[in-house]
């Protein structure tokens, strides 16, 4: 497995080994083994996810304060632009962001830690979107900064408006969100 080291310290992109020939393809998603020797981490996943979107969705972005998740996503069916934003308020990269395109066709993983925001962006015609969690799902915990906000400065590749949920319209700005440390 390659590892991509990203701007945001613990934010890393994996590119699995692929292999396949004119029957299809296979390639190992996830080996706890293999993630630990390439990111020197061992998260335990207690909750595996599955979406599906149509074009132009944009999820995100997301969080949880208290039981905060880390996150393994993946794209089975489809490309989205995926985005990660530092909330670790000591963190020398609080407020910023990075992009990477994950789709079917590159198979790559992204893997983000706790303390940060998540989002992405379908560019596709729809998108099967799969994510791996190291805590349960606890709405009551669970925030959002709103996908636009000028602070941030998120370069999303929209082609059309984005169509959203109305808790991510309803996001706040980063200034007026909770965050962590």
């Amino acid at each position: 497995m390659n590892v991509v080291q990203t701007a945001l310290a613990g934010v890393v992109i994996l590119e699995p080994k692929v292999f396949g020939d004119e029957r299809g393809f296979f390639f190992e998603s996830f080996n706890t083994r293999t993630f630990a020797a390439a990111t020197g981490l061992s998260p335990t996943f207690v909750q595996d996810n599955h979406s599906r979107s149509a074009k132009n969705v944009l999820r995100g972005l997301h969080y949880q304060i208290k039981q905060p998740q880390g996150k393994l996503v993946r794209v089975a069916v489809g490309e989205v632009f995926d985005v990660a934003v530092d909330l670790r308020r000591n963190s020398p990269t609080f407020g910023k962001w990075t992009g990477t395109v994950l789709s079917a066709e590159n198979k790559r993983l992204l893997w983000v830690p706790e303390g940060f925001a998540h989002g992405f962006l379908v560019l596709s015609e729809s998108a099967d979107f799969l994510y791996k969690t190291t805590t349960y799902y606890e709405p009551a915990h669970e925030r959002c900064i709103v996908w636009n906000d000028p602070e941030i400065g998120i370069r999303w590749p929209l082609t059309g408006a984005a169509i959203l949920a109305a808790k991510d319209l309803a996001g706040k700005r980063l200034q007026d969100a909770e965050v962590f440390g």
